[in-house]
């Protein structure tokens, strides 16, 4: 999840070279979904019916309708590398909204200092950039677009986690995706956005982003966040800088030295500091997944 959803950052921007962002963004999930749900059902088994078909639905809308369409339209305003840097404050979106919903993950002062180290370190990154671009607007239309998409995610995760069901998470993620397909069709067949400008480099983003990005990585999200505590899952966020960044600098040259090196290890320590001292998380990862079930709606 960490790795392959930070190449996603380049591949979307690639991907836009082709397809307007609904287009992308309802074929991606469209494609992943389907696959999914067809495997699911050629191997026998579960998919969600009924009130929890509903809570996927609404989890799919909320995080890919809508947080991930927020990210590809901020990639049509910022680079690439720049999107990946501004998300590393979404575990304080994630994580805080956690915390102060009852029955929360209450946060440990370690666990604080590693994430607020973390994003100092992700600061060193996009100061930078803030400084260079003090005046441009494009970067401040794709920083508050990046902020809806992030509350939209944040809220449908947790969402998500609170949720009980007998499907396994990587195919209640299918059904999230088909979801958000499905709702963003009619959204980008009715408005007009520029034309499909067919490439071969378009049509590889397209499908890295739905082999590589969806089926495994968001499928590695869905499955992390029945397993980990949210602090743990958050600093996915800062390693997807890290992978962004460098895929940035590679392909379209964007900055990158020694201030950003420095910032990268920063946001290691942090993330190692998070991972040892949250509650739990060693016996958590050494328990088997199992679903939990459900008894019938008619039952309740």
């Amino acid at each position: 999840m960490c790795f392959f959803w930070g190449t996603t950052y380049l591949a979307i921007r690639m991907a836009l070279e082709s397809f307007p962002p609904l287009v992308l963004v309802a074929a991606r999930f469209l494609i992943s979904g389907s696959l999914l749900t067809l495997f699911a059902k050629a191997r026998g088994l579960y998919v969600p019916r009924g009130r929890e078909l509903a809570s996927n639905a609404l989890s799919g809308v909320l995080l890919l309708g809508i947080g991930n369409s927020c990210l590809v339209f901020a990639e049509l305003w910022i680079p690439s590398g720049m999107a990946g840097l501004i998300t590393t404050i979404s575990p304080f979106w994630l994580v805080g909204a956690e915390a102060l919903l009852p029955g929360g993950e209450r946060l440990h002062g370690r666990i604080i200092g590693g994430m607020i180290v973390g994003l100092m370190g992700a600061s060193l990154l996009f100061t930078g950039d803030v400084t260079a671009h003090a005046i441009d607007r494009r970067l401040l239309d794709g920083f508050l677009i990046l902020q809806v998409g992030m509350a939209a995610w944040s809220f449908g995760s947790i969402y998500q986690r609170r949720q009980t069901g007998r499907a396994h998470s990587a195919i209640a993620g299918g059904v999230q995706q088909l979801a958000a397909g499905v709702v963003l069709l009619p959204l980008a067949l009715a408005i007009h956005e520029e034309p499909i400008h067919w490439s071969a480099r378009g049509g590889a983003a397209l499908l890295y982003l739905v082999g590589f990005g969806s089926i495994v990585g968001y499928s590695a999200y869905a499955y992390v966040m029945d397993r980990l505590p949210v602090a743990i899952v958050s600093v996915y966020s800062y390693v997807n800088a890290i992978v962004a960044v460098v895929l940035g600098w590679l392909f379209y040259r964007e900055p990158f030295g020694l201030k950003e090196a420095a910032a990268m290890i920063v946001i290691f320590a942090a993330v190692a500091v998070v991972k040892r001292y949250a509650p739990a998380a060693a016996n958590l990862d050494r328990q088997p997944w199992r679903p939990e079930p459900r008894r019938p709606h008619s039952a309740r």
